[in-house]
């Protein structure tokens, strides 16, 4: 994965074998896709389910629920 902040993201497994993730950058974007991951497995949802959304004049997105934030830009 990428961002355009200069943040990446890179992991490889065999099988069911835990990945070997390398990342780097401001942002741990892999953590970040691990979080989204753990409460869709724990939930049997994705957070984005349900969410507020609120757009600003500049276009940015704001999603939330609960404890769960997300912003696109």
């Amino acid at each position: 994965m990428a961002h355009r902040d200069g943040s990446w993201a890179r992991a490889s497994a065999i099988w069911d074998e835990l990945p070997t993730v390398h990342q780097g950058g401001p942002r741990r974007l892999w953590d970040t896709l691990d979080e989204v991951r753990h409460h869709w497995m724990r939930n049997g949802e994705l957070p984005l389910l349900g969410s507020k959304v609120s757009i600003d004049p500049t276009g940015k997105i704001m999603l939330s629920r609960g404890w769960w934030k997300a912003t696109i830009t």
